[in-house]
């Protein structure tokens, strides 16, 4: 386990990526340049890609040595360099055996630059060797903070004081000419000054082959605009370009390594300029080259099948190649970011078995599984039926998580979760799972967290590689973060005993607790450099740590310890911040100072950090950006790289360290030591001796020369056990049961007649290897089942939710707290006269799925039953069906302070319990109600706005009248010459068009004013039209006077309209005459009681001529474009006549689908729940029906 990342996203580069050797390469700049690095990742992926390019922060060079990606760094280096007054003297070439011909398409590796001096391959004999060193920190003290100046004639400055800080340093071997020094060469990337971006690979391994591109990446444009590809074959010794094989005019912009099988490489162009990639099956030698249809933003290789290949693409879909990306198959669309992961082996029994976390159009989460070449929707499978957490699915081993929590280990069979509770801001509690992963334990609270450069929480949990069960963490304890260590997983933390001594010999004055060790956990996020801490498998017991001294941790006063017996005890090995490597297996270490000054220099020890041998690896100081050390561990060749001067090419130092091995180590160079914690011997249930070479043995170590040389199990001791699920720590050793829970309680799985094991309150720590003693003591003991009646029972749907569609499966789940879950029968009624039955809970894990053909309010009702007792649970489901329109019912007119009737049409009829918002003018709070219609009393003239708002489950729509409020008005009816008909579509927008063509013609006729007329085209054939006659505007008071001004405008109307001398033009040649229905006039509207019979008499004489209207035109001659207006009538909107209207009986097209107001004024609230149970059905009813209308 690696500590400080809390949960790997599918293809995290760090596991079979990391060690491949992808880096990017920072440059270093002058004062006031910006360096940024690089912050995107995902499954597989390397950097973002450059059309998506992330905010960068910025990072003080002090930053840096923590703070590097573990995929790519990335620097601007531009507009540093433009200040430099003259290019930084270079190594001048000499002429050597690496030299080639130059190429076209770029420079080649003859125009590479070998630094003076450095000793080449092959040549042991330049190596002298001296008496001991004094450790670095005493020997060199240039200022790792010091700024690099970039003005003027001060340009040269870093360089000449690195040479200062250099020469400062004094030799204990006599002259200068005698310093120790390392076989190097160097190899300049000529032409690639300006690019600001690299990445590495070297596979290591047998392999000679080191492939690096670089790219120029372009801040403002966010994308690559060049890129070089180089190559080597001897190790790092020469290289060639390759811009010609990958095509000169291509644009790379990432490099991936196959981890299965490392000779098969895959380049991606900058979707920018072209969407393609690059395949090589021979170690990047040659290449092919495919168009993508796609753009690709991330890869996940199989962990197996070198041919099997995910890749993610920008606009969140999954796609497949069997072939090494030579064709793509679309997998799945609406893909979780870094949620998909290739089968897991001892897990899945199709190797081609893909998981994935899938995003719904409703934006819930659900986790998918299916086969690359068999993921149609009918092969798509569904492990859990409920929807899951978004962003929570991680597959790991053999685990499978669906819960948002921080997986950090699953090693041992166990696993390592931090979880944050909702009172915690930056820290964590670490929680321990048993084996099975499903009950855990707390192991520890407020483990301090941050967040990476990707965004990625980091937990700083560090597990010490080599020995199982030591863990070191960062607890936050009354706002000090302080660093504890444990031996035995967790169950017992204690604070880091100081050294005794500083760097200098002088005696440390430090006292626990209120003083003590603490270590920077953060392991390294770039492969290329140390790390805040390290620990490595082939070198037990040996940590490297940065950190202080003091009563809490510091991120200021930073210095560098070393413990040789797994964290018992400490020692300062350097006052000031270094990068430390392991080499040969963790046999030697290699100290390069970290600081933005250029250096020349590095130091090796071979007695773990006790003295150390000052080495030159280039006789030109070189400002660093990150080394390769793991992947030639087989070759003892490391690779450093970086620039000689600010101007000038990536550099790529090729180190040969064999000469500082002697010979291969025998058993007399080897020494035992043992493992202890505070002295007690048995750490995780055993007695255990490593071997390790002896201090000052410059032998090389080989691949399985360190481990474990006796290992006997211990007796079984307090120590070995922790507190089982359910039981809390009271004191050293006693664990109690929580508050919440009964340890009377048996298992859910527990059924009567069988057995199981009765916690008793401890349990044996994972991987603990001891035996007797306490064992028996707190082992569970087997115990009969206890019947139990249920108890604690639950329904719920599988996606949450109270709101099912009709005529589409709903699945319930049931759960019970307590019970025997295979001796309880189950019965769920489902409300609508259905329900089914099952003998147990087995056939109903994944749910029981039913489909309602109505809309309405459902009771679901679960029922459990045993021999002793039962147990019932309700769920009142809403079945609704998708509201498609919504037609707002009011008149065109009203008086003020009289009561509206103003009612809502939805459409489909049939979609049970609605919920209407009705919204009056500028009022900010709505009215609601569950009915259709409601009364409304206007209290002010003037225009008025409506609007109702229908909500059926989560589908929201809206329409919106206006309405005229006045004291009194008068209406009339009227009609148009039949030519019309032929030409009426019947529609919202022609019928508002016509009206408002009316109202011109009538105001340009009678000079009656316009604010005074109202015209309403009524729906339906024949066309006809409402006339309102309103008051002024300005002529409220005085009412007798009014109204008699009214009967006046009233009369003129009618004067034009019966001499026919409204008419209008509604196309060349189609001349349109408006009348005036023959009916009586209605009366004048007001709040006075002597015109109601008048009004009913004119009511009934609406009816009746609707009627007669009606019948002559059913026989008329149909016309073949009428039925096309008709058939799209629902979706447009709908109208309602006015207040004096046509018959009932007359044809009303735009209507004929809506429930009448009567019927929808009638119903009342139904719950549809059906009294008794119709049927007992052996299985669920789960076919669809399409769509509600069919019902």
């Amino acid at each position: 386990m690696e500590a400080a990342r809390t949960e790997r996203p599918a293809g995290w580069p760090g596991a079979p990526l990391a060690r491949t050797g992808l880096l990017l390469l920072s440059t270093w700049v002058l004062a006031g340049a910006e360096i940024t690095w690089d912050t995107t990742g995902g499954p597989g992926r390397l950097a973002a890609l450059a059309s998506r390019s992330p905010a960068l922060p910025r990072l003080s060079p002090l930053a840096m040595a923590s703070q590097w990606p573990e995929e790519l760094a990335t620097v601007r280096r531009g507009a540093a360099l433009e200040r430099r007054p003259g290019p930084e003297p270079l190594p001048q070439p000499s002429s050597g055996s690496g030299r080639k011909k130059q190429e076209a398409g770029g420079l080649s590796p003859a125009s590479s630059r070998w630094g003076p001096g450095i000793s080449t391959p092959g040549k042991p004999s330049g190596v002298r060797r001296s008496r001991r060193a004094q450790p670095p920190s005493a020997l060199e003290h240039g200022d790792a903070r010091a700024t690099v100046l970039a003005a003027g004639s001060k340009g040269s400055r870093p360089l000449a004081k690195g040479l200062r800080e250099e020469a400062k340093a004094p030799r204990t071997g006599g002259s200068a000419t005698e310093e120790l020094r390392l076989p190097s060469t160097s190899f300049a990337l000529t032409g690639d000054s300006a690019h600001n971006q690299a990445m590495v690979h070297w596979s290591g391994y047998n392999s000679s082959v080191i492939l690096i591109l670089t790219k120029l990446y372009d801040f403002n444009l966010g994308s690559v605009t060049e890129s070089s590809l180089w190559r080597s074959t001897d190790y790092g010794t020469t290289y060639e370009k390759l811009n010609d094989k990958v095509g000169l005019k291509t644009v790379l912009s990432y490099l991936y390594v196959n981890p299965t099988n490392k000779r098969k490489i895959m380049l991606l162009s900058d979707p920018e300029i072209e969407s393609s990639i690059l395949i090589s099956s021979d170690e990047g030698a040659t290449y092919q080259k495919y168009r993508l249809t796609f753009y690709i933003q991330s890869l996940l290789f199989h962990p197996k099948q070198e041919d099997w290949v995910l890749a993610y693409s920008l606009d969140q879909k999954l796609y497949s190649s069997m072939d090494f990306g030579r064709r793509w198959q679309l997998m799945h669309e609406r893909i979780t970011p870094n949620r998909f992961y290739w089968s897991v082996a001892g897990l899945d029994k199709e190797a081609d078995l893909v998981h994935m976390e899938v995003r719904t159009a409703d934006g819930y989460a659900h986790y998918l599984t299916c086969r690359i070449q068999e993921c149609a929707e009918t092969t798509r499978s569904g492990p859990f039926a409920r929807s899951i957490d978004i962003s929570s699915l991680v597959v790991q081993d053999e685990y499978i998580f669906i819960q948002d929590m921080h997986i950090i280990s699953t090693n041992e069979n166990q696993v390592f979760a931090a979880v944050q509770e909702w009172n915690q801001n930056d820290t964590y509690n670490l929680y321990i799972s048993d084996t099975r992963g499903i009950y855990f334990t707390l192991a520890m609270e407020n483990i301090k967290s941050s967040r990476g450069l990707m965004g990625n929480i980091i937990i700083e949990l560090y597990e010490v590689a080599g020995i199982k069960g030591i863990f070191l963490a960062n607890k936050k304890v009354d706002d000090q973060v302080k660093t504890y260590i444990t031996y035995n997983k967790g169950r017992d933390w204690r604070l880091l005993q100081a050294p005794d001594m500083d760097l200098r010999g002088n005696p440390v004055h430090c006292l626990l607790p209120f003083c003590s060790l603490h270590l920077h956990l953060q392991i390294s996020e770039n492969p290329y450099s140390s790390g805040r801490i390290s620990s490595k498998e082939t070198a037990p017991g040996l940590v490297v740590a940065t950190g202080n001294i003091g009563p809490e941790l510091s991120y200021t006063d930073i210095s560098v310890f070393i413990s040789s017996d797994g964290g018992n005890t400490w020692r300062q090995i350097f006052d000031e911040e270094y990068n430390v490597w392991f080499l040969d297996w963790g046999g030697a270490l290699v100290a390069m100072k970290h600081t933005p000054l250029p250096v020349r220099h590095l130091w090796v020890s071979f007695d773990e950090g006790h003295s150390w041998d000052k080495y030159g690896f280039t006789s030109v100081p070189l400002f660093v950006d990150g080394a390769l050390v793991e992947a030639g561990v087989e070759t003892q060749i490391m690779t450093v790289f970086g620039h000689f001067s600010l101007r000038s090419e990536w550099q790529l130092v090729k180190v040969d360290y064999k000469s500082i091995f002697s010979r291969h180590c025998s058993e007399e160079d080897y020494q035992t030591w043992h493992l202890l914690n505070q002295g007690e011997p048995c750490v995780m249930g055993e007695r255990k001796i490593f071997k390790k070479r002896k201090p000052g043995a410059q032998c090389a170590l080989g691949r399985d020369s360190s481990g474990t040389v006796v290992s006997e199990p211990c007796v079984c001791a307090d120590w070995d056990f922790e507190c089982d699920y359910g039981y809390e720590r009271h004191g050293e050793s006693q664990c109690v049961p929580a508050f919440w829970y009964n340890p009377a309680s048996p298992s859910k799985d527990c059924s009567l007649g069988q057995s199981y094991f009765n916690s008793t309150g401890y349990r044996r720590i994972v991987s603990n290897n001891c035996t007797d003693g306490l064992r028996e003591k707190y082992t569970a003991k087997a115990q009969m089942c206890p019947g139990k009646a249920p108890h604690g029972l639950h329904v719920a749907t599988t996606d949450g939710r109270l709101v099912a569609e009709q005529g589409h499966n709903a699945t319930f789940i049931i759960l019970m707290e307590e019970g025997d879950l295979q001796r309880t029968n189950i019965q769920l009624d489902f409300g609508d006269g259905i329900a089914v039955s099952y003998a147990n809970f087995s056939p109903i894990e994944d749910g029981i799925k039913h489909v309602y053909k109505s809309a309405g309010i459902f009771q679901v009702t679960a029922y459990a039953e045993n021999n002793l007792g039962s147990d019932t649970a309700v769920l009142f489901l809403h079945v609704v069906c998708p509201v498609e329109h919504v037609h707002l019912r009011v008149p065109f007119v009203a008086i003020r302070n009289k009561e509206v009737n103003i009612s809502a049409v939805v459409w489909p009829s049939q979609l049970g319990t609605l919920t209407y918002f009705w919204w009056f003018g500028n009022s900010t709070k709505p009215l609601i109600t569950l009915d259709s219609s409601i009364s409304f009393t206007f209290l002010a003239e003037g225009t008025n706005t409506i609007t109702v708002q229908v909500a059926a489950g989560n589908a929201l729509i809206q329409d919106t009248k206006d309405i005229a409020v006045h004291e009194y008005f008068q209406s009339q009816l009227l009609s148009f010459s039949p030519n019309l008909d032929y030409h009426n579509p019947d529609i919202p927008e022609w019928r508002q068009d016509i009206a408002n063509v009316i109202k011109r013609a009538l105001v340009k006729v009678t000079s009656v004013p316009e604010d005074q007329i109202l015209v309403a085209v009524l729906p339906g054939l024949p066309t006809s039209a409402e006339l309102f006659i309103l008051p002024p505007k300005n002529l409220t008071e005085r009412r007798k006077g009014n109204e008699g001004d009214l009967e006046q405008i009233v009369e003129t109307l009618f004067n034009a309209l019966n001499q026919n001398l409204v008419q209008f033009e509604l196309k060349p040649g189609v001349q349109v005459i408006v009348y005036v229905t023959q009916l009586t006039l209605a009366p004048l509207v007001d709040s006075s009681a002597g015109h109601s019979s008048s009004a009913v008499l004119m009511l009934l004489s609406v009816v009746f001529v609707g009627l007669a209207v009606f019948l002559i035109y059913k026989f008329k001659r149909k016309i073949p474009w009428i039925n096309i207006y008709a058939q799209v009538q629902h979706d447009k909107e709908q109208e309602m006549i006015g207040s004096v209207s046509q018959s009932e009986n007359a044809p009303k097209i735009t209507l004929s689908d809506f429930t009448e107001p009567e019927e929808l004024l009638d119903k009342e609230l139904d719950t549809r729940v059906i009294g008794g149970i119709a049927t007992i059905a052996n299985s669920e009813s789960t076919k669809e029906i399409p769509n509600c209308t069919s019902v």
